[in-house]
């Protein structure tokens, strides 16, 4: 079964956004990568439990969870997401059968495939019921299930106003012009919430808890966020207009993983503002290495050690505009040495240098290339 289930997975979700369109605008929003997860974890236990019957399916049960919470908060009833989950056993019934054909295998044992297949589905039914349950049991104040619901919308696309208007008079929540939102890393501390400020939105439940705080961070709000967070990882994002509330908590996230993979330097609080670069330079790590790969290609038929050494001095070179003398300090090398290099270096890139828009292509692959190196060394 588990060569089928990445053309499954692909088939799987085609049939389910056209049948209900309201997933297809989920997985272009921000939890798209944890919706994904939890359909290719749901896909993988079942397969597993062929294998390994007693294997732990702890992040699968999370994640169905999961997907009950977030239909509590978009105020559906769970038919739509039990349907989903029916649509997908037929989907994959049908590629059972195709399978069956090709390996001829006996109807018994595809009738048996079928049987254990729905009866899988109604697991997953009854574990996203629990997360469901779970919001629905809330009951602190319809206030704070309110507001919940508020931010779940807010980031699932950009809102309608008259959509958040009468929801924000439930909610008793001023809607704001700017926000900036705040991505978590687990664990969250337990005191965060009581912390917060009362028009803070907060979602702590989900495997991507973040915040949103109206307007920008004065210095009160900065102060309030410094106690809250006490003990806490988080990465603050850009002040941004309500629309674009998802970008912003995006590019949190990805400095996070950034911050994890050892490129942005680990610290209690990091903010997006001073990583920009950084995140724009590796937003696409696969066309950076291709772009590099393009520009460095005459450099690159050169044995590594000379590669690397010509390589840096170009990167420091293009980067600082400085003189020979101060770019053999920043190497720790004589400047006669830079210059030499910088030589070799005409010979072999051409007009590369000369031409503006071809040096900064090498600036950036340069620039990328080093922040990855980086990763790699921490690795």
């Amino acid at each position: 079964m588990r060569p089928e289930l990445p053309g499954l997975m692909k088939e799987i979700g085609i049939e389910v956004t056209r049948a209900y369109p309201v997933y297809g605008r989920l997985l272009n929003g921000p939890n798209a990568d944890a919706i994904r997860q939890g359909v290719e974890q749901a896909l993988y236990a079942f397969v597993d439990r062929v294998a390994e019957p007693g294997k732990n399916a702890a992040l699968r049960d999370e994640l169905l969870r999961r997907f009950g919470r977030v239909e509590a908060y978009e105020g559906r009833d769970l038919d739509t997401l039990q349907g989903a989950y029916r649509l997908g056993a037929r989907v994959a019934l049908r590629r059972a059968k195709a399978v069956g054909q090709q390996y001829r295998l006996s109807p018994s044992l595809i009738l048996a495939f079928a049987d254990a297949l729905f009866a899988y589905v109604e697991e997953l039914e009854r574990i996203s019921r629990e997360g469901y349950a779970e919001v629905q049991s809330r009951a602190f104040s319809e206030v704070p299930a309110q507001r919940r619901r508020l931010l779940h919308l807010i980031l699932a696309a950009p809102p309608l106003p008259q959509a958040l208007t009468g929801l924000c008079e439930a909610a008793a929540w001023p809607l704001p012009a700017e926000i900036t939102m705040i991505a978590l890393r687990s664990p969250v501390p337990e005191h965060l919430e009581a912390g917060l400020a009362d028009d803070v939105l907060a979602d702590l439940d989900g495997p991507q808890p973040h915040l949103l705080v109206p307007g920008a961070l004065t210095p009160e709000r900065r102060a309030m966020l410094d106690a809250a967070l006490t003990g806490a990882r988080a990465v603050v994002g850009l002040t941004v207009p309500l629309a674009q509330a998802a970008d912003s908590v995006r590019w949190a996230r990805r400095v996070a993983q950034l911050i994890d993979e050892g490129v942005v330097p680990e610290a209690p609080v990091v903010r997006c503002e001073d990583h920009l670069v950084t995140l724009w330079l590796l937003s696409d790590p696969a066309l950076v290495s291709h772009l590099a790969a393009r520009e460095l290609a005459p450099v690159d038929r050169l044995p590594a050690s000379r590669r690397d050494r010509l390589v840096e001095t170009l990167r420091v070179h293009v980067s600082t505009r400085a003189p020979a003398e101060q770019v053999g300090e920043l190497l720790g090398v004589h400047a006669q040495t830079v210059r030499y290099r910088l030589r070799n270096l005409d010979s072999l890139l051409g007009d590369r240098l000369a031409d503006p828009d071809r040096r900064f292509a090498l600036e950036a692959s340069l620039r990328a290339l080093h922040l990855l190196e980086r990763d790699g060394d921490g690795a």
